[in-house]
């Protein structure tokens, strides 16, 4: 975003006609005259959302302070910038800096949005009456929790979690550590062939640069292949998913959940708002590094929108009657959703969200001992989940553990064999003190094509939240016990997982390798393609045989050449084509065009139903959510 900044004895303007079909209706008639003022001539450019305004608006509010001046006149204005956001992208942006700038300032005006316009201005002779900044989205801001001066209401502070602050400050220390044990501090480790991503792991955590500066490549991918895209309308972070994306996430949410079924993982449901103000929430609240929501009532009760699913589940497990023979006891839920207000500058598409889709594992323990066992165990749900997925922890991942110094000096043997487990080396930070709620804490991280690295499943030893909580247990002894907990998301995010799977697309298209999704998760893995009108009924046939069977057909019957329908077929990364025509109408033996094969094959719809069956076996199954026909679907915008 560009913003010119005036500081103006007067403007004087006047809307003259429509410049584009997108223009507001509601523009003022006659001349307008503002005094005594400070002008914001804005261009919204081309990757801007309304991310970008709270940024915006801290560099109008800094500049209004330093004129000493209360009255700001918001002016789209497209001639500072080339690349241009579209229309509803721009009005989006610069509606949003007037509501927030509303909140702040004592008096916004706003010139109105898409008309030609006369103008008359007079700017102060100072200085700093003229001001010109570039504004980004990676600023780093706080996005509404940092200290800001109120022009009309005086100075005032947003609750911060006093776990972000300590997070800021802490001290330690960053090694890599063999699966022997071997401890080596990361400026002296020699990283070898094939430790790349452990490499630059390493240097993302110690950087501690979170913010975005580049366009995520998956970004692309999402909107190409019609799986999700920003929602203007929402707060940044809030994602729309089409039905492409909502089948993906679907099946991903009902695979994790099997599998923590099959663990034993016990599942609930709790709410998605709390009272702000509970003495154990408020408590968590200040141990857990994660900015909140929000919510006021009606009775001006303030509540908060859950960053996790810690709470209800602990609320729950407080109320239950529980010895020792039940532990370790495995509380589970899929939230749909947990909210975190991310910094503007961190979120990137489907890798950093403000509301996301957490599956969330519990396990209440009866001592320390147990919860390391436990700890071992859930390290191999989650090495299963996601290597089943299509994420290999020998390859696609690397492992960081977090603990306090305290913890490794009494806890290395156990270190080791979580290492061990593992199998490769992995990163290990250990703190001086211990800053938050957990002892220790292990993660999978993803390292994208852009050098971030992101976490994936992840699992922490809390020792606090028991007793916080009131949870008890009874032990052998019959005395009354707060449990030690386990905190295991053995994917993370779905969201995130869908980032992951979506960035190894395009690191295969930037190594010439054809990309493609797991066939388990691709929306359509047969298209159908008849020759003439005269084949039509046959494919749908094949399609309802196709479906009978659990497998994922379409039909495009659109009045295309059969090469634009194959070439659309490789374009949408679908596995298998087959072209009906007279031939295969008589013989029943198909052609198969093979996404990932470089030559045709010849076979039957069972021996095609087979290896589809085969090669998703294990795996949930949703029937199309589409119509089948391709001529009946809407077009998504790329």
């Amino acid at each position: 975003m560009r913003l010119l900044q005036l500081h103006s004895d007067f403007i004087e303007y006047e809307p003259i006609s429509k410049e584009i079909d997108q223009a507001e209706e509601d523009a003022p008639s006659g001349k307008v005259r503002l005094e005594e003022l400070v002008v914001s001539l804005v261009s919204v450019e081309k990757g801007d959302d309304e991310a970008i305004a709270r940024n915006a608006v801290n560099e109008i509010e800094s500049y209004l302070a330093k004129v000493k001046s209360r009255r700001l006149l918001i002016y789209p204005y497209a001639h500072l910038a080339s690349e241009l956001a579209s229309p509803e992208i721009a009005i989006a942006v610069i509606r949003s800096i007037e509501k927030i700038a509303r909140d702040r300032f004592v008096e916004v005006s706003r010139a109105p949005f898409g008309w030609t316009k006369t103008f008359e201005i007079k700017v102060k002779g100072h200085p700093l009456s003229e001001s010109y900044k570039v504004v980004s989205k990676a600023a780093d801001m706080l996005s509404g929790s940092e200290n800001r001066v109120n022009l009309s209401k005086g100075s005032s502070e947003e609750k911060v979690s006093s776990a972000l602050t300590a997070e800021e400050k802490m001290l330690s220390n960053f090694y890599v550590m063999k699966p022997d044990g071997t401890l080596t501090a990361v400026n002296q480790y020699k990283f070898r062939l094939g430790e790349e991503n452990l490499s630059i792991l390493a240097n993302y955590e110690l950087a501690k640069k979170r913010s975005t500066d580049d366009h995520p490549p998956h970004v692309k991918l999402m909107k190409k292949m019609g799986i999700a895209d920003y929602e203007p309308a929402s707060d940044a972070g809030n994602l729309r998913y089409y039905p492409k994306g909502r089948l993906m996430k679907s099946l991903i949410e009902q695979f994790v959940t099997s599998r923590v079924m099959e663990y034993g993982g016990i599942e609930v449901e709790t709410p998605i708002m709390y009272d702000s103000k509970h003495p154990s929430l408020e408590s968590y609240f200040h141990r857990f590094p994660a900015r909140q929501y929000n919510v006021t009532t009606d009775n001006n009760k303030q509540l908060f929108l859950r960053f996790a699913a810690c709470f209800g589940q602990f609320l729950m497990a407080k109320d239950l009657q529980l010895t020792y023979k039940h532990l370790p006891l495995r509380l589970y839920e899929l939230t749909r959703y947990s909210f975190r207000r991310e910094k503007s500058g961190e979120l990137a598409g489907l890798r950093r969200l403000r509301a996301f889709s957490m599956p969330d594992c519990h396990a209440l323990c009866s001592d320390m001992e147990q919860a390391k066992e436990e700890l071992l165990l859930r390290l191999e749900l989650s090495t299963n989940v996601i290597s089943a997925i299509g994420i290999h922890p020998t390859s696609d991942v690397e492992m960081t553990i977090r603990c306090t110094e305290e913890f490794y000096n009494e806890n290395l043997p156990f270190l080791t064999r979580l290492a061990s487990k593992f199998g490769r080396t992995a990163l290990i930070e250990i703190w001086k003190d211990r800053y938050f709620y957990f002892t220790l804490k292990w993660e999978f991280n993803y390292v994208d094509s852009s050098g971030k690295a992101s976490a994936l499943s992840t699992d922490q030893i809390d020792v606090e939240n028991g007793s916080r909580y009131l949870i008890e247990f009874v032990d052998k002894d019959g005395r009354k016990r707060n449990p030690i907990i386990l905190h295991n998301s053995p994917t993370g995010a779905v969201e995130r997982v869908m980032f992951a799977l979506l960035d190894m697309c395009a690191k295969a298209i930037k190594c010439g390798v054809k990309p493609s999704l797991p066939l388990w998760l691709a929306h359509t893995q047969v298209r159908l393609i008849p020759v003439g009108e005269n084949h039509i009924d046959h494919c749908t046939k094949i399609y309802h045989q196709l479906s009978a069977r659990n497998v994922r057909a379409d039909i495009d019957d659109r009045n295309e050449s059969v090469a634009n329908k194959i070439r659309q077929s490789e374009i949408e990364w679908i596995s298998y084509t087959i072209v009906i025509g007279d031939n295969e109408m008589k013989s029943g033996i198909f052609t198969l065009r093979e996404r990932n094969q470089s030559k045709q094959r010849h076979l039957t719809l069972e021996q095609l139903e087979d290896e589809i069956n085969s090669l998703t076996t294990g795996k949930p199954y949703l029937p199309l959510n589409l119509p089948a026909f391709l001529s009946k679907r809407p077009q998504i915008p790329i």
